[in-house]
């Protein structure tokens, strides 16, 4: 876990991927709002882009991690909407940008998913091959 968690502080900024209501893939950068322990991804939305409507209909996503040095982490995850008060009013506190861009915490655009592993894979640069990752929770 330590070589796949290592990754995605290097990397910052995944690309999330989610499903059309077409069928179609539809992969974007994104930027994280907070990362726990597990590799459980939280990502910040605005309830007008299109990946709302994508996750409502079908939670199951994928966010790809790729490092300077080439290697990369897949985490399969179901995204869910945080709705606990604590943790929103923590990643408001973290995220300046989120404050400077939205204004107050119970913005109504804002949305913010928690991104649930159920499957981590981790390939070194050019192994051809991931290697599987076990869940810290048994995701």
């Amino acid at each position: 876990m330590e070589r796949a968690a290592a990754v995605v502080r290097r990397a910052k900024f995944p690309f999330l991927a989610t499903v059309g209501s077409d069928g179609q893939p539809r992969v974007r950068p994104v930027s994280p709002v907070r990362v726990d322990p597990g590799l459980v991804i939280f990502v910040a939305n605005l309830r007008r882009y299109g990946k709302t409507a994508e996750i409502a209909a079908e939670p199951r996503v994928e966010l790809c991690y790729l490092d300077e040095a080439h290697d990369q982490v897949r985490i399969t995850a179901v995204a869910e909407v945080v709705t606990d008060p604590e943790v929103l009013a923590g990643i408001w506190e973290e995220n300046p940008l989120l404050r400077r861009y939205l204004g107050t915490p119970d913005n109504p655009e804002l949305i913010i998913y928690r991104c649930l592993p159920t499957r981590v894979r981790f390939m070194h640069e050019w192994a051809l091959e991931y290697v599987e990752i076990p869940l810290a929770c048994g995701g």
